[in-house]
């Protein structure tokens, strides 16, 4: 009794598309600079200080990182002081913003989505990953939605074994 199975993928073959948010995630490294270190007692900007403290910054610490700028101290700091940093590393750097580690993630995964060409897609079934090992902002999944809606034939969410059908056009 001797009968030839054969294994197929039946996922493979639904022509159903892949697609995994994380493959997006730009690749480098984050690094932060809190004001309070050039604040005189962590709390006064005094503005000859300020700049010499900027231009002690070494910039090839942060040569092709992705940089975030934020103020940890309960201190008022005017908006130029910010313009000084920018100036000093934006040749430098690949990106750097205002806010928390959080919110340069948000931008960087807005920036990637939003960039993205998803032209293949058109007219495909597309699966959007569920899991992962990498931090993905909630927000990149709403953006992704909004780029994926008019151009899917249907869009799911989760597992080939386990989804949540999203759109179907």
């Amino acid at each position: 009794m001797s009968e030839e199975f054969e294994i197929r993928n039946k996922v493979a073959e639904s022509g159903l598309i892949n697609f995994d948010l994380t493959d997006l995630v730009p690749k480098g490294e984050r690094k932060g600079i809190d004001l309070k270190d050039f604040l005189f007692m962590e709390m006064i900007l005094k503005e000859k200080d300020f700049r010499e403290k900027v231009a002690a910054i070494d910039v090839e610490e942060y040569r092709d990182a992705y940089v975030y700028v934020y103020n940890s101290a309960d201190a008022i700091v005017p908006l130029w002081a910010y313009f000084l940093i920018t100036a000093k590393l934006t040749d430098v750097t690949k990106k750097i913003v205002f806010g928390n580690r959080e919110d340069l993630e948000v931008i960087l995964m807005h920036n990637a989505v939003k960039n993205y060409n998803f032209e293949e897609m058109r007219g495909k079934r597309v699966l959007v990953k569920g899991c992962s090992d990498k931090e993905i902002p909630e927000n990149a999944y709403i953006e992704l939605v909004e780029q994926l809606k008019p151009v899917v034939k249907s869009l799911m969410f989760g597992e080939a074994c386990s989804n949540v059908p999203i759109v179907k056009n």
